[in-house]
């Protein structure tokens, strides 16, 4: 029979749960295999919401993650720890994500010296100008630091998606896209 967890701290950590629930499953038991479902389903969206700017993409990631333990499962070793090994599947569902995501968007991406871009966005023909402007400080900086500008100003990542990509902590991050912004800001001054 599969029992709830409660707040008991004589009952096992939700981790060794799902530990046991997971190599039950892995036997066949169906009843094992949807209280993990169910019991990982919340987990998995409150670690992915927090670092999403859409909400509905985390529900995407959450059904991909899913579906990822269902198909992995067999891959789980009961005598390791449960929350690493999902964990793990987390990240390369969110990353696996955001890269094809940013991968369409960069399709849509256009020259600012395309005469239509101009036509549509540019009101007067001297914007074009600081925007090249802008272009020219962005190419001076190192390149890390570019990146990490360009993938939170003008991508969209939030702080902690380009510090785990990057490696980085989130203040490291912070700092970087904050010291750039106020370098381009002084040079355009």
């Amino acid at each position: 029979m599969i029992k709830k967890i409660s707040k008991n701290s004589n009952d096992k950590t939700r981790g060794q749960q799902w530990s046991e629930w997971a190599a039950l499953a892995q036997k066949g038991d169906k009843k094992a295999y949807a209280a993990l479902l169910q019991d990982i389903h919340p987990f998995i969206r409150s670690v992915i919401i927090g670092s999403m700017a859409n909400p509905d993409w985390a529900d995407d990631i959450v059904q991909e993650v899913l579906i990822s333990v269902h198909k992995a499962l067999k891959t789980y070793s009961p005598d390791r720890p449960f929350r690493p090994w999902l964990m793990s599947i987390i990240s390369f569902r969110k990353s696996d994500f955001l890269r094809k995501h940013y991968a369409k968007a960069r399709d849509r991406q256009t020259s600012l010296d395309d005469p239509e871009f101009q036509s549509t966005h540019v009101t007067e023909p001297v914007g074009a100008g600081e925007y090249k402007d802008i272009e020219r400080v962005l190419s001076e900086l190192p390149a890390k630091q570019r990146k990490i500008f360009e993938m939170i100003k003008i991508e969209g990542y939030s702080a902690q998606e380009v510090a785990k990509l990057m490696r980085m902590s989130v203040s490291a991050v912070k700092v970087s896209a904050h010291r750039t912004q106020k370098k381009i800001k002084e040079t355009l001054g």
